[in-house]
């Protein structure tokens, strides 16, 4: 039943994840965290950031991270299944779709209007993964509960990212470094 359970979970995030892995981690949080409780919202956060550091998309990195989580190997393989399935039938239509009838202009229109929900999906899941970063609790956000070596540590790696234009794998590098430097500090 597990394994049933794991490979609908993952064939709807597959389904649905339309923008690619950051538009994902929402129906990711829906499925894993709030709908069967396999993993809480801290060990979330861990994956979202297990899934950024290991090659490969977040969605198939979380779908194997949680398979194995609950179902060992097997639950791996069925979850990454049920992940891919959707887009690999859903390109090969689109595909023949878009080479038939690219010189449309309906298709331009319709590719168009899904930039901002997949924005919008973006957004949603970065605030869901800030907010207990750098607050206590994510219903009381308050400067007595904020966590100013995170929010410092926050603001530099955006700085650094979008002014400097810094490689992310070394933005991440740095903030793992930071925080282990004002672990030992404090």
């Amino acid at each position: 039943m597990i394994y049933f359970q794991l490979f609908l979970s993952f064939l709807q995030i597959g389904l649905f994840s339309f923008g690619g892995g950051y538009a994902a981690m929402p129906l990711i949080q829906g499925q894993v965290v709030t709908g069967h409780g396999w993993l809480s919202m801290s060990e979330f956060t861990d994956l979202i950031t297990i899934s950024q550091m290991t090659p490969g998309p977040i969605a198939i990195n979380s779908a194997t991270f949680v398979g194995i989580k609950i179902a060992g190997i097997p639950g791996a393989a069925v979850a990454t299944l049920g992940c891919i399935l959707p887009s690999c039938i859903i390109v090969t239509v689109i595909a023949k779709l878009y080479l038939k009838y690219r010189n449309m202009d309906i298709m331009d229109g319709v590719l168009n209007s899904l930039r901002p929900a997949v924005v919008a999906m973006i957004a949603a899941a970065g605030i869901d993964i800030l907010v207990p970063a750098i607050w206590d609790s994510a219903y009381r956000i308050a400067l007595a509960n904020t966590d100013w070596v995170m929010a410092g540590i926050f603001v530099l790696c955006l700085v650094l990212l979008k002014k400097f234009r810094m490689n992310p794998i070394w933005v991440m590098l740095l903030a793992g470094v930071m925080k282990v430097a004002v672990s030992f500090w404090l």
